[in-house]
């Protein structure tokens, strides 16, 4: 969030918010904290209505995309093994954010990998929602 901060006094361009906003979110590991900070983008940029819920929503989906590359990099995935893993990734993410109850669960039965995708995804289906 500094380097937000830091765009911000120094009078950065939109371009720079935004990409200051994407390295905050990076070291961000909550889909909260990603939610906090893009709608500060949002407000930023004077977004309202339709337009923000798109920037929104870009922001989060690229804030997801940019954590799970990152893992990717930290694992030292490379080519067809990086996109595999980027995909479920991404989906994980989504179960997560379709139903933090069903995470908190999931995180208290202390459940990893294919089984906790599987739990996730009954979860989440039986409470009626559908991944974002």
């Amino acid at each position: 969030m500094a380097a937000v901060a830091l765009a911000l006094k120094t009078g950065a361009t939109t371009r720079g918010l935004v990409a200051a906003a994407l390295l905050a979110l990076a070291a961000l590991p909550s889909a909260r904290a990603a939610d906090a900070a893009c709608e500060s983008a949002a407000t930023q940029k004077a977004l309202a209505g339709n337009a923000r819920a798109a920037f929104v929503k870009q922001c989060e989906a690229d804030a997801a995309l940019m954590a799970c590359d990152t893992q990717a990099v930290e694992k030292k995935l490379a080519d067809a093994s990086r996109g595999r893993f980027i995909e479920h990734c991404l989906a994980d993410t989504a179960l997560k954010n379709a139903s933090p109850a069903c995470d908190a669960q999931a995180s208290e039965k202390k459940l990893a990998g294919v089984a906790r995708s599987a739990f996730m995804k009954k979860c989440v289906a039986a409470e009626g929602g559908a991944p974002k």
